[in-house]
């Protein structure tokens, strides 16, 4: 069960594992074609959205959709189809526009491009999001042993559901709505920001301590959106909602912060840039 047939190609990702119900002739199979006798399983790495590894043994020759039941199981996921893989590429260098515009139809696409990049880097979307295809398996894609793949939310139905008797899925739920909140996904009010770094303040830190819990203490760039860090006061803001919840659990905390999250207009909702 572990192990298969296995059609070579010089391109990697063009490699073929045989189905077991499959007649040679369907690959077009001829006499002095090699094939090879091979182990299937292979190791995935997966990263969570607060940071920790997993290793997962799947099956090279299936594809993702299939996977992904065997990675949630393994993490202790039970919606398995609410989640994805997404591949993390490091920034590539853009090379500097040059060259002479001789055709005003040229000059305004390139104030578009111009304009659609300053976008891009003061608005959080979705766009430079590389999401695994489900339809591949992990071989087609080019994903090897050595990548580590992010694991994600991409679908939100059954998230009303989660609870504290569910940690895992909540803490996931918890660090993905804390991320988009933080780095301007989902818009919010000063009120609602503080709000929010009150709660994750009695996540992280437990009870309000007043002589402990003051003006300086906060890394704000952690617990509130860019523009509101700055803001002068804000941190007081903070902790006067801070106080609010004391004699929260860290995980009855996490359920406040994703009810909290959940009644956002912008919850569940994914932005992209058009022209």
């Amino acid at each position: 069960k572990n192990y298969g047939l296995f059609l070579a190609d010089e391109d990697p990702k063009k490699g073929v594992w045989l189905e077991p119900g499959r007649s040679l002739e369907y690959y077009l199979l001829r006499n002095g074609d090699l094939l090879e006798y091979k182990r299937k399983m292979r190791t995935l790495r997966v990263r969570m959205l607060d940071g920790t590894v997993k290793t997962v043994l799947v099956d090279d020759s299936q594809v993702v959709a299939n996977l992904m039941v065997v990675i949630c199981t393994k993490i202790g996921i039970t919606n398995h189809d609410e989640f994805s893989l997404i591949r993390e590429f490091p920034d590539e260098n853009k090379e500097p526009n040059t060259g002479t515009l001789t055709l005003k139809k040229d000059k305004k696409d390139k104030d578009k491009d111009q304009k659609m990049e300053q976008l891009k880097k003061k608005l959080k979307t979705d766009d430079d999001l590389n999401w695994v295809d489900h339809s591949k398996t992990l071989r087609e894609q080019g994903i090897d042993e050595e990548e580590t793949l992010l694991l994600r939310r991409k679908f939100f139905f059954s998230d009303q559901n989660v609870d504290s008797r569910d940690p895992v899925q909540l803490n996931l739920l918890y660090v993905q709505a804390r991320d988009a909140i933080i780095n301007g996904t989902h818009p919010v009010t000063v009120e609602q920001a503080s709000q929010f770094a009150g709660i994750q303040c009695q996540i992280q830190f437990g009870d309000h301590v007043e002589t402990k819990h003051k003006p300086g203490f906060l890394d704000l760039k952690e617990f509130l959106p860019k523009d509101y860090a700055k803001m002068k006061g804000i941190e007081k803001r903070v902790f006067v909602e801070h106080k609010k919840f004391i004699g929260l659990s860290e995980l009855e905390a996490k359920v406040k912060y994703v009810s909290l999250a959940r009644s956002l207009k912008t919850y569940g909702v994914a932005f992209f840039l058009v022209k």
